[in-house]
């Protein structure tokens, strides 16, 4: 999560829209109205990932708009490992905590999703649907609003954002950049040194592990069910062996990784690598506005394209807050919020709503909004490739470590 890059803080001007931030057209229903009732003077944990700034800033500004707009207050618990809090609510499961729990929301998806679906860690399922701004979500265009690697995510979690594999390039000194695997391997060999992938179980180094095994796998379908362990070394069979070819013309030869996205953005600013690669697609046109890459930096995707998913908030099945923390995730889906989200000063985060079909004075906010130079449009970004199912990070994790790991 999934996410991530930097960008300038700051606040964008004032959108020229009459409805108040996260405001509803027309009276709350009485089920809604209940739900703003009881959530008044709650205080809501919302644990999530708190490695970057500029998120940080807006998760902070949501929070003040929510308790000006709402009286529920929302304290941000920065994490650095989302696993981490989906142990504790296990833990509370375990001596039968089955109310008062210290966490009210979580930002999440993927793997950890599935755990806590699997261990009956959620709220009722449907929660989501309930939402007042649920009506503007893109089921149709964006179906990982609705399914989380593989999982059906039966309305236990609310989508926050999008993400989706894209790769960067100073187009000053790389004018065609490599449209597929094959071309970026043949780039490596004839330039080594050139390019690189953060060491996995960096979330950045096995997603690359991921859109190399999509890319390859013989029976793409057998990446939508669990790891059948019979067949591992059949399906991975071509995915190692492009990380062999890969290997020897890393940047320091594979003796070495970069930490995460942003220390790969960086090699790219310095000079020392060709390619990048993010997984927000807005990543570039934030890094130029931040003065972290050149003016001449690009997206591009490979051709048949990319990974991509969804990033969702959740609520344990044991919040201490459970209206506070549904009136905050209607918010986060609010126009308002989401198109605040998705300016690249501000976090560059895509939309998970149907834009095209909101009111026009909602759509006005997007329209307003300035993606940047190096910010791909929907039709240029591509196909999104589908996440293999959870079972397959650990295991794909563990079998990269082995054949790797020592180098």
């Amino acid at each position: 999560m999934k996410r991530l890059l930097a960008a300038a803080l700051g606040l964008v001007g004032t959108f020229a829209v009459p409805l108040a931030a996260g405001a509803q057209e027309g009276a709350p229903t009485p089920e809604w109205q209940k739900v703003l009732d009881d959530a008044k003077g709650e205080t809501v944990y919302f644990h999530a990932w708190g490695g970057e700034p500029r998120i940080n800033a807006y998760i902070d500004w949501a929070a003040r708009e929510v308790e000006r707009q709402y009286g529920v207050r929302v304290l941000h618990v920065k994490v650095s490992d989302t696993a981490s809090v989906v142990s504790q609510v296990l833990t509370e499961k375990s001596v039968g905590k089955t109310s008062g729990g210290a966490v009210d929301l979580i930002w999440i998806n993927g793997e950890n999703f599935a755990a806590m679906k699997e261990q009956g860690l959620l709220a009722e399922p449907g929660w989501a649907e309930t939402l007042p701004n649920w009506r503007h979500v893109d089921v149709e265009d964006k179906p990982t609003v609705t399914v989380d690697f593989t999982v059906p995510t039966d309305g236990q979690e609310s989508p926050w954002g999008m993400a989706k594999l894209v790769f960067l390039h100073d187009s000053a000194r790389l004018e065609n950049p490599p449209a597929t695997l094959e071309a970026l391997l043949a780039h490596a060999k004839a330039n080594p040194g050139r390019v690189a992938y953060p060491q996995p179980p960096n979330f950045y180094g096995t997603t690359f592990l991921k859109q190399v095994l999509v890319d390859t796998a013989p029976d793409p379908a057998a990446l939508s069910e669990p790891v059948d362990p019979a067949r591992f070394e059949e399906v991975t069979a071509p995915l190692f062996a492009y990380l062999d070819d890969l290997q020897t013309v890393l940047w320091r030869q594979g003796k070495a990784y970069p930490k995460d996205a942003a220390h790969m953005r960086q090699l790219l600013a310095d000079g020392e690598l060709d390619i990048a690669f993010t997984f927000n697609p807005s990543d570039a046109s934030a890094a130029i506005a931040n003065g972290e890459l050149p003016e001449t930096a690009r997206s591009f995707v490979l051709d048949g394209g990319t990974i991509g998913n969804t990033h969702f908030v959740a609520i344990p099945f044991n919040s201490s807050a459970k209206a506070g923390a549904k009136v905050f995730a209607d918010f986060l889906l609010s126009p308002e919020a989401q198109a605040r989200k998705q300016d690249p000063e501000i976090w560059g985060d895509p939309t998970v709503l149907d834009v095209a079909a909101l009111p026009e004075r909602e759509k006005a906010r997007f329209d307003e909004v300035d993606l940047g130079p190096a910010t791909l449009t929907p039709e240029e970004l591509g196909p999104v490739l589908p996440e293999p199912h959870p079972s397959w990070v650990s295991v794909l994790e563990d079998a990269w470590a082995t054949r790797y790991g020592a180098e």
